[in-house]
């Protein structure tokens, strides 16, 4: 039987969109921070959360959580978080 390899790369090409514009500042601003479910990611986006606050000026704050690490953020999740100017998504372990 012969050896076949196969590459484990990523094959695709992207359409080549552009990055989102940088916000000049923080302040007044609306932010998102997307918990992923893995242990450890609340207490940082808590900390995150405070000094977004005391620190940047960041008015508003949107909590969303997905329910597994695992998956994809459902459609109910990525909902929760439209209407901000950023979003932090909060990675553990």
């Amino acid at each position: 039987m012969p050896l076949i390899l196969v590459n484990p790369g990523n094959e695709r090409t992207d359409g080549g969109g552009l990055p989102a514009r940088r916000l000049d500042s923080l302040d007044g601003k609306t932010i998102a921070l997307l918990d992923i479910s893995k242990p450890g990611g609340n207490i940082f986006l808590d900390r995150m959360e405070v000094l977004l606050r005391e620190k940047h000026g960041v008015t508003s704050v949107i909590r969303a959580m997905k329910p597994t690490f695992a998956k994809p953020a459902p459609a109910g999740v990525l909902e929760a978080l439209r209407g901000a100017d950023a979003v932090i998504e909060g990675l553990a372990d």
